[in-house]
């Protein structure tokens, strides 16, 4: 079930007034209802259909919340949007309000950022699914996935009409002695979910598994993030490979993922980035070089088998420069479609996430397209506005 709307049948103004009297006592708690106060009266909150409609569309506020603080115009302009209160058997904790509150104000110099890079959005559109409800003791963990569209406003005027993306979160909602519900948590559950484009922060305190790559191994050349004149526009259709074809299999499978090869989303699965960037790249003619899995000079992938730089960050990264099939860029913007990003995001040596240009507009600025989370075409700028302290590596394939 979907609720895109639902949550916002009534006026923010009107919500604000409805949760005026919890949030002076510190608590964004709403009026009980029938079924929270059935809650109150047993021995252990109850989670009905009603409740489950509420913990959804409160998801579905919040989330959107986060994005309008990206947009340009009135719809990114509400002061003290969901962050005070929810009207329904639910609300935020005080805790998760402020959070929230300093999250859309990250997000709104965010939008700041992106405007002096030359791009902004006039409008987002956000659905957000609810995936299941796990009740335990006094704690509902509700897991949801949201699916965000926003469309370009035209700067330079070449900008394509949209990005979107997809992104998978976990809800942690909790019941008072009075049988009302708080959301008390929210996080990420993508892989690389600090990629998306309304994450405000990337999760800190987090280890990177992946070793610093030895020195037997090649080290990509950094790219600086500052504009500059794009590099020479490449054969897209003519040369050895077919870029285009690269750029149409990762744009038809960048939220519905080819099961003709395997998932790596998912607890310990590593993440489906560099998976799909191989991908599109084999739909484009890159050959496999076939060998053992770990042999990071080899290259290849199927549905029954995939060897380490087929689905490793650092692994295509070393493969894709032994095997001469690719050069590092000085600047991520002379990427051109079929061309590689990878970040580093904690700079210490070991790349995190990989991505594929399947757009540039004519004045030169390329768009990606990714798997964890899933995004289609999503700008340059835009993510050098989201992640300004990681190190960029950027391939000419």
């Amino acid at each position: 079930m979907k609720s895109r709307n639902m949550g916002r049948t009534r006026s923010r103004a009107a919500i604000a007034v409805a949760a005026t009297a919890s949030v002076a006592t510190g608590a964004a708690l709403l009026p009980v209802t029938s079924a929270s106060a059935a809650t109150a009266r047993s021995a252990a909150p109850i989670v009905d259909q009603q409740t489950r409609a509420s913990f959804q569309r409160l998801a579905d506020a919040v989330l959107t919340d986060r994005t309008d603080a990206l947009v340009d115009g009135a719809q990114g302009d509400r002061k003290k949007p969901l962050t005070n209160g929810f009207s329904g058997d639910v609300g935020l904790s005080a805790a998760l309000a402020r959070s929230e509150q300093a999250a859309l104000s990250s997000l709104d110099r965010r939008k700041a950022r992106l405007a002096a890079l030359g791009e902004k959005y006039g409008k987002a559109d956000t659905v957000v699914t609810l995936n299941s409800t796990r009740l335990r003791g006094a704690k509902a963990e509700v897991e949801v996935t949201e699916t965000t569209t926003l469309t370009y406003r035209k700067v330079h005027g070449d900008e394509p009409g949209t990005t979107g993306f997809q992104a998978h979160h976990a809800l942690t909602f909790t019941a008072d002695a009075r049988g009302h519900w708080q959301l008390t948590g929210i996080r990420n559950t993508d892989s690389a979910a600090d990629i998306a484009v309304n994450q405000p922060a990337m999760p800190s305190g987090t280890a990177r598994a992946a070793a610093v790559a030895a020195d037997t191994m090649p080290n990509a050349l950094r790219a600086a993030t500052t504009r500059t004149a794009p590099a020479k526009a490449k054969n897209l259709t003519t040369g050895a490979f077919d870029y285009k074809a690269m750029a149409t299999y990762a744009e038809k499978y960048w939220s519905t993922y080819n099961p003709a090869y395997p998932n790596f989303n998912g607890q310990g699965a590593g993440g489906d980035c560099t998976n799909f960037v191989s991908q599109s790249l084999k739909a484009g003619g890159w050959k496999h070089a076939p060998g053992y899995v770990y042999d990071y000079t080899k290259w290849f992938g199927n549905a029954e088998i995939q060897s380490h730089s087929f689905v490793g960050v650092n692994e295509w990264s070393w493969f894709t420069q032994n095997s001469k099939r690719s050069t590092s860029l000085a600047y991520v913007y002379q990427m051109d479609v079929g061309d590689v990003l990878q970040l580093d995001f904690e700079r210490d040596g070991s790349k995190d996430h990989t991505m594929i240009v399947t757009y540039r507009s004519a004045q030169g600025v390329p768009y990606l397209t990714y798997h964890s989370a899933n995004t289609y075409r999503r700008s340059v700028a835009s993510i050098i506005a989201s992640e300004p302290n990681a190190y960029y590596y950027a391939y000419r394939t």
